[in-house]
Order: C-alpha cells, then structure tokens, then sequence
C-alpha cells in the first residue's frame, strides 16, 4: 500500500517523532509505514488522517496485487 505521509507531514512541518506522538505509537512505526514496510491497522489509519485533516483514502493508496 502506498501513501504520502512523508510529503503530508512536510507540508505542516511536522518531524516522524511528533506525528507518532499525536496518534500514540513510535516514531519507529512511523519509519515502517512511510517505507511502506508496514500496513497501519484501519484505527491507526483514521487517526493518521485526523491529523492531517485529509480522508483516510487521501493518505492511503492500494496497489496492485494488495
């Protein structure tokens, strides 16, 4: 699954260890989910998106093959 977490967070200036502080996990999760090594459970997904004010679908793309 792709996402845009990277460029989402540049837009609001926001650092890998403060997004993981928002919704409560690692700054390490963050790391995998961005590298796309990890897919986010739907909660973890929904709060990514709260956020960032967008829709969860805005955030996450699946590919082929998922």
């Amino acid at each position: 699954m792709k996402n845009n977490i990277r460029v989402e967070r540049a837009i609001k200036r926001m650092t890998q260890a403060q997004l993981a502080e928002l919704i409560g996990v690692s700054r390490q999760t963050i790391v995998a989910i961005e590298s796309e090594k990890y897919v986010p459970s739907t909660v973890l997904s929904l709060k990514i998106a709260r956020v960032f004010n967008k829709r969860v679908d805005d955030i996450f793309e699946l590919e082929e093959g998922d």
